[in-house]
């Protein structure tokens, strides 16, 4: 059974920091992406950040200069820094692995984590 396990979410106040962590088990082959989903109420889901088997990465131009992921793609584990938050980042976050090509092609989704930027 694969699974992929968000953790790091919580309450913060605007200005605050969060790191939210992925790791997955029972994938048998590493994914080609990892990446950071949200979504907040009333909206749709949204990419976040992206990371890629080469180690090319890509950003929502809303999070750029704020938010880093990290991880090892090998290990299929992957992170969100997330650093001067602001209550427009306030969603559940989701963690995400695709892998296409060769023996196996998937898309996975993590239950998610809530992250809330409030006073």
């Amino acid at each position: 059974q694969v699974q992929l396990l968000e953790s790091g979410g919580g309450l913060v106040e605007p200005g605050g920091s969060l790191r939210l962590s992925c790791a997955s088990s029972g994938i048998r082959f590493s994914p080609n992406t990892m990446a950071w989903f949200r979504q907040a109420p009333g909206k749709q889901r949204e990419l976040v950040a992206d990371m890629s088997a080469d180690g090319s990465t890509n950003y929502a131009d809303s999070v750029k200069g704020r938010f880093t992921i990290s991880g090892d793609i090998a290990k299929k584990s992957v992170y969100l820094q997330m650093n001067s938050l602001k209550p427009d980042d306030t969603a559940v976050y989701y963690c995400y692995a695709k892998r296409r090509g060769g023996l196996s092609n998937y898309d996975y989704w993590g239950q998610g984590t809530r992250v809330t930027v409030s006073s």
